[in-house]
């Protein structure tokens, strides 16, 4: 695996990383299997993939020293999966988990912000036993609670870092005015946002931009949704989704805009047969050319996927795979964010 610096730690990572969301809440509810998160996590650390990206989702009023919540959003559950997947191999990874979003309902994105310093600290204390470790590598501020002043919420956790509980710091979902804000205070070493083939808003202004302000820190770029939700690896089909697929509240995942976005599909897999490549190896080598300080962690529950996806780090694109690549369609129907 390749190796690319994560923000200004002195650590490299491999340069794709894997995406944990999907253990505690697969796309499809039915298919929940909490033995495949095991094999797929100790695949990727034998293979270099060793950023292990996920998150904390703890239901309003949840007590980390009180019994386990009903799972609610995951509540916790991608957590303690990784936890187990990891043990005996902590030195191998590095951890990324997220606090500040607060789930409301089952509803995918149905949450709301809360940046306040108890809570965040109530948040870490609860991450650090479900993961079952005594520190936590990179911790994002999963949502910046506009109800609250970042300075605030931004030193709440670098107190966490002041205390050994937390290594490193980084954004989810932030704009630059956020950023530049936070790493006055103190260092963001890695920033999370969607960032793929279909949703390019973070590399908009150049070095003014999301992608061009981590480079200008030494910042790392964490792509969300690196593969469109898995509907850039064109294993997806309009109304294909079965019933219970989290991805249908999503506007792009409607009927009629999978329709319409099937030709960008259509478009990536053209390349990928020049290269006698994936579309979704395309999809991550295209992100990767984006500079050294991006870093994707696709998810997947697929050891095959898993494999393929990781290999991407070897594709190379020629010029005219990326003007073509430059030359996709827009996509239809409003992205739904990282």
């Amino acid at each position: 695996m390749r190796l690319r610096r994560l923000g200004n730690t002195g650590t490299e990572v491999g340069a794709i990383g894997l995406g944990c969301l999907g253990m505690g809440r697969p796309h499809h509810e039915s298919a929940r299997d909490d033995g495949w998160p095991l094999r797929i996590v100790n695949e990727a650390l034998d293979r270099g993939g060793n950023l292990l990206d996920t998150a904390g989702f703890d239901p309003a009023g949840f007590d980390p020293a009180g019994p386990r919540p009903t799972v609610l959003h995951g509540a916790g559950h991608h957590e303690s999966l990784l936890g187990k997947a990891i043990a005996g191999r902590r030195k191998e990874a590095i951890v990324a988990t997220k606090a500040g979003a607060i789930p409301d309902g089952p509803r995918p994105r149905a949450s709301h912000r809360d940046g306040s310093p108890a809570r965040l600290h109530r948040a870490a204390e609860a991450s650090l036993r479900r993961l079952d470790t005594d520190v936590i590598d990179l911790y994002y501020l999963h949502r910046a609670d506009l109800a609250a002043p970042l300075a605030e919420t931004w030193g709440a956790l670098a107190d966490l870092v002041r205390q050994g509980k937390v290594r490193w710091l980084g954004l989810s979902g932030a704009t630059v005015a956020q950023a530049r804000e936070a790493h006055a205070i103190h260092p963001v070493t890695a920033v999370r946002s969607e960032l793929s083939l279909w949703t390019r808003d973070a590399l908009d202004g150049g070095p003014d931009g999301l992608v061009g302000w981590c480079e200008s820190v030494g910042a790392s770029f964490v792509p969300a949704a690196p593969l469109g939700r898995g509907f850039l690896t064109g294993t997806l089909r309009a109304g294909g989704l079965r019933s219970g697929d989290h991805r249908a509240f999503d506007p792009r995942f409607h009927r009629t805009a999978m329709e319409a976005n099937l030709p960008i599909v259509d478009a990536i897999r053209e390349v990928a047969d020049r290269r006698s490549v994936t579309p979704a190896q395309v999809a991550i080598a295209w992100l990767l050319a984006q500079g050294e300080q991006v870093v994707p962690v696709p998810g997947t529950s697929n050891l095959r996927y898993l494999r393929e996806n990781l290999a991407a780090a070897d594709v190379r694109l020629t010029e005219q795979d990326f003007a073509d690549l430059r030359a996709l369609p827009d996509p239809v129907g409003a992205g739904a964010g990282p």
